[in-house]
């Protein structure tokens, strides 16, 4: 454990700029809305901003990218397959913990099954991980319900948290300690540790005063969808304040849903993309021939919410599919964010 003085702890991301791109949280001027962005200048960083308004998964799971560039020749019949690897390293600088959980579960998803995604593994492997203790949550935050803060556990190569004058600096990985004993540190002992706890324990107990937009108890929830034991007209409600938008999932972080598509480069080049893609549209599931098993929208609401809330889920992820960050309910335009339906559920359960 080290110490650095809160005026200096943006000399950390200085010196992470000399070997990566810098990620980090940014006030946008004109909205006053946070976006974790690239940095050219790491001043720009806030560690006081509000959660982002998107997750930074971005950064290793981009929106659009090219995955392969290929070429046929019709004469010798030869096709020529590259793939493209993302090469740059990056650093992802002050970032909460809700947003390094969703992290986590895109980690699992392409990286700990059966198949390994080698384009998300060539993002993830060069990346270093600064996280940010929530010294108080934000309005829309339920990370308490779902065990992903407000502060990080593990997966982070250093962790600051906010005591004052003073920056606490943990590291978590080898590769953390040796930054940080690079940067001669000031040694931190238990007594700094302890206000750690201390600023932990009460955040969380603030979240009755400040975390107002959204309550998800979601604990007896995850049995009845695990179990199904959820009437038909829930899903049909749920269902029909549905705008199939799509705004849930891109801002989602452990949503990891994508599309394939192949685009022409010229007469005999084409790139293939790869692209987000979300359970919210009805071309999701279509099939070849366009049968779609998941034609009617609570159909495709139920199996969204299945997704976050399901046992299934959590033999998948080792935890819940939803981190507690309260985006989806920030976005939604039906008023369905998973702390609503939570609470449609719950309130089936009741009566």
């Amino acid at each position: 454990m080290y110490l650095i003085k809160k005026s200096d702890v943006l000399n950390l991301a200085k010196e992470l700029s000399k070997e990566y791109q810098v990620f980090g949280p940014v006030i946008q001027k004109e909205t006053g809305q946070t976006f974790f962005d690239k940095v050219e200048d790491v001043s720009e960083i806030s560690l006081s901003a509000p959660i982002p308004s998107v997750p930074p998964k971005h950064a290793v799971f981009p929106q659009l990218e090219t995955i392969m560039k290929y070429k046929y020749s019709g004469e010798s019949r030869k096709a020529e397959i590259e793939t493209v690897f993302d090469t740059s390293s990056k650093a992802l600088f002050g970032l909460r913990a809700c947003d390094l959980t969703g992290l986590q579960c895109l980690d699992r998803f392409f990286m700990g099954q059966e198949f390994v995604d080698e384009v998300y593994v060539n993002h993830r492997k060069r990346m270093f991980i600064v996280t940010n203790t929530c010294n108080v949550p934000f309005k829309n935050c339920f990370c308490v319900c779902t065990d992903s803060g407000p502060a990080a556990e593990e997966g982070y190569d250093l962790n600051l948290t906010d005591l004052g004058d003073h920056y606490l600096v943990e590291a978590g990985s080898e590769k953390g300690k040796a930054f940080a004993e690079k940067l001669s540190l000031e040694a931190a002992n238990d007594s700094h540790l302890k206000q750690k706890k201390e600023v932990v324990d009460k955040s969380i107990a603030s979240f009755e005063t400040f975390a107002t937009d959204s309550k998800a108890w979601i604990s007896r929830v995850m049995n009845r969808v695990t179990t199904g034991f959820i009437k038909e007209d829930v899903w049909n409600y749920i269902g029909d304040q549905c705008f199939e938008c799509g705004a849930c999932t891109f801002v989602c972080p452990s949503c990891s849903c994508f599309n394939i598509v192949d685009v022409a480069n010229g007469e005999t080049s084409h790139d293939r993309l790869r692209t987000w893609d979300s359970c919210s549209y009805e071309g999701y599931s279509r099939m070849a021939g366009g049968h779609n098993p998941r034609k009617p929208v609570e159909d495709r609401r139920n199996k969204r919410f299945f997704c976050k809330l399901s046992y299934s889920q959590m033999k998948k992820y080792l935890r819940p599919g939803c981190v507690g960050c309260g985006r989806c309910d920030w976005v939604c335009p039906g008023d369905i964010g998973l702390p609503n339906v939570v609470t449609y559920i719950r309130r089936e359960i009741t009566e």
